[in-house]
């Protein structure tokens, strides 16, 4: 079968290959599944370079997430051939067949289509366990998401506008912020660099945001401790700046926020019922057509660099999804 392997680390994708590998053998208790499409996160281009938080022993098949359809299933796993399904387990996305347990797995959104639904899973699973499960969100709640042209930030700002927030998302790139202002709808896009605060205050009318939710970091951070609301939550979700922050615990303590890790998976590992809920309560909103992940473009899998050095240099606005030869 066809299979993205990462065969070294490095920092150029150097260590990256096409190849052609045997199918792999299904284990008792896991679920074998054509994967139609499956979608690039940031992760996945950390973990080529090793500097991922999750390291896998080299070699191995990359990719985080996928849609596809049962191909066999024990009797007992909840799957049956034929079943439209989407999930994925760390690594092994990147492939024509995956084999991995069956909670790693779930029921697409009926009538979403492969690429979409591969879209979807991770990026909205993370926004949703940190706009709602641990940030509390309310309707008419102020949102400011930061690098909202990724796959996370398009889905927070998605997601948060269904559930009746306003939000203000931002951007490194003022090239980008038309094509966020049309995919995302949000009541404004702004530029996060500098002194972002002020306008920040301008649109909220002074208030600032009741949520911040920043998989950016670095300087980014530093300026969001200022435009958070008294009471509101700054959500740790990433450092695609590449800086990890400092902060000085007096300035929540004064401004009265709360500073929240979110990793939503580790969360759904520990709280497994929770994990269910959440991807249940998306699935349902996906069905009503309240939320639609973006997409900025569809490739098979054998134009694998194009889609990681997009994403290397930050071109996109939404999702990069592989289609794999069957």
């Amino acid at each position: 079968m066809q299979a993205l392997r990462v065969e070294r680390l490095s920092d150029d994708l150097s260590g990256v290959t096409l190849s052609d590998l045997p199918a792999p053998i299904r284990a008792p208790g896991e679920v074998m599944v054509r994967v139609r499409a499956a979608s690039l996160n940031f992760p996945d281009l950390l973990m080529t370079r090793g500097s991922y938080q999750f390291k896998p022993e080299v070699p191995f098949t990359s990719g985080l997430e996928f849609a596809g359809e049962v191909l066999e299933a024990d009797p007992d796993s909840g799957f049956a051939p034929g079943d439209r399904v989407m999930g994925g387990n760390k690594t092994g996305a990147f492939a024509a067949l995956a084999s991995l347990p069956a909670d790693k797995l779930s029921p697409m959104p009926k009538g979403m289509d492969f690429p979409t639904a591969a879209a979807m899973g991770a990026a909205y699973s993370t926004a949703f366990t940190g706009l709602v499960e641990l940030g509390g969100l309310q309707e008419g709640n102020w949102v400011l998401v930061h690098g909202a042209s990724g796959g996370v930030g398009l889905a927070a700002c998605d997601l948060a506008r269904a559930l009746g927030a306003r939000v203000i998302a931002t951007t490194g790139s003022s090239a980008k912020a038309e094509r966020i202002a049309e995919r995302a709808g949000p009541e404004a896009v702004i530029l996060a660099e500098g002194r972002f605060r002020e306008a920040v205050a301008d649109l909220t009318g002074g208030h600032l945001a009741d949520i911040v939710f920043d998989p950016v970091g670095g300087d980014v951070f530093d300026e969001s401790t200022r435009c958070v609301a008294f009471g509101g939550k700054l959500m740790v979700v990433g450092f695609t700046s590449g800086r990890i922050a400092d902060i000085s615990t007096n300035i929540p303590l004064i401004k009265g926020f709360s500073i929240v890790g979110l990793r939503a998976g580790e969360y759904a590992r520990r709280f497994p019922e929770r994990g269910a809920a959440i991807q249940n309560a998306v699935t349902k909103l996906a069905e009503e057509g309240a939320i639609t992940p973006a997409i900025d473009r569809i490739l098979p899998l054998t134009r694998w660099l194009e889609g990681f050095e997009a994403m290397a240099r930050r071109d996109l606005v939404g999702k990069v999804v592989f289609v794999p030869d069957q």
